[in-house]
C-alpha cells in the first residue's frame, strides 16, 4: 500500500458538461491491481476456481474477469483475516460503506484519479508505451503486473493492463446501478487510456478485461455528506428526474438500493 496525503483535483461530467473541485483527504491505494495470488487467499476464490476450472491463471497477474459485487466481498473478506474492520456492508442488493472502517475497500473515483495522475495534469502520466499495457503492445491478455513504469507516486497499472472498478456510481440518471471503471485495458487503443476517461457497467457484469485495486483509510464528511468526492445524497438527487425520461435511461431504483 502506498500512502497519500491528499490534495485537490476538479473531476468532470461530460453530459452535463460541468466540472467540480474534489478536496481529498490522506489515503492508502494499493502499489498495484489485486493479483490472482492475492484474490485467491480469500473464501471466495473457490467458487471463481469452480466457475472457471480449467483456466490456468498466473498469480502475478491482476484478477480480471471480477465483477463489481465480487470486488466489494473480497474487501470485506481481505478485512476480516486480517483484524480489520470491513468497509462495507451487504443487505440484499445494498451495499453501505462504512467510512469509519479501516478495512480495504474499493477507491473512489477522485482518489483513483487523483492516485493515477500523480501530480500530472497531462492525459498519462508517462509515455504511454512505458507505462500501460495497451493494444500498442499487442498482447492478448494482461500482463504481470509490475512490468511497466509506475507513477510518480509509486503506483503501477494505474493506465491499460486491466481497467479497474471503483466505489462510484456511473450516472444514477441515465444507467441506474451501474459503478465506474477507470484506466484501460490491455487491447484499448491509446485514446481510450487515458486519467480522465471513464466507463461504467452493472455491479454484476463479469468482463474479462476489468479487475480491482483496493484503498484504505477512514475518511470523515467533506460538507454535508462528500466523502472524498462521491456523495449518497447527490446520487440521490441525480436519480430523481422529475421530467419524462429519455428512451434507454434507466434512472437508479433507490428503493431497491
Amino acid at each position: 500500500m502506498v500512502s497519500l496525503t491528499g490534495g485537490t483535483l476538479s473531476l468532470s461530467d461530460a453530459r452535463s458538461r460541468t466540472s467540480r473541485a474534489v478536496t481529498l483527504q490522506a489515503f492508502t491505494l494499493a502499489r498495484t491491481a489485486v493479483t490472482w495470488r492475492q484474490f485467491s487467499t480469500t473464501p471466495s476464490w473457490d467458487q471463481h476456481r469452480l466457475n472457471d476450472s480449467l483456466v490456468e491463471r498466473d498469480p502475478a497477474v491482476p484478477a480480471h474477469g471480477v465483477s463489481w459485487q465480487d470486488a466489494v466481498l473480497w474487501c470485506i473478506e481481505a478485512s476480516e483475516q486480517l483484524g480489520l474492520r470491513p468497509a462495507y456492508r451487504i443487505d440484499g442488493y445494498r451495499v453501505e460503506w462504512d467510512t469509519g472502517a479501516d478495512g480495504f475497500r474499493l477507491p473512489t473515483e477522485a482518489e483513483w484519479e487523483y492516485a493515477c495522475r500523480g501530480g500530472n495534469d497531462g492525459p498519462h502520466y508517462g509515455p504511454l508505451a512505458e507505462i500501460a499495457w495497451t493494444s500498442l503492445d499487442g498482447v492478448d491478455a494482461p500482463q504481470p503486473v509490475g512490468t511497466k513504469q509506475a507513477n510518480t507516486f509509486g503506483l503501477d497499472g494505474m493506465l491499460g493492463n486491466v481497467w479497474e472498478w471503483v466505489w462510484d456510481h456511473a450516472d444514477t440518471a441515465r444507467y441506474g446501478d451501474y459503478r465506474v471503471l477507470r484506466g484501460g485495458g490491455w487491447a484499448d487503443r491509446p485514446w481510450s487510456v487515458r486519467a480522465s476517461v471513464r466507463r461504467g457497467s452493472a455491479p454484476d457484469a463479469v468482463i474479462d478485461d476489468v479487475g480491482f485495486r483496493v484503498a484504505r483509510g477512514a475518511v470523515t464528511a467533506h460538507g454535508a455528506d462528500e466523502f472524498q468526492g462521491w456523495s449518497r445524497s447527490a446520487d440521490a438527487q441525480r436519480a430523481s428526474i422529475a421530467q419524462p425520461r429519455p428512451v434507454g435511461w434507466t434512472p437508479l431504483d433507490l428503493a431497491r438500493q
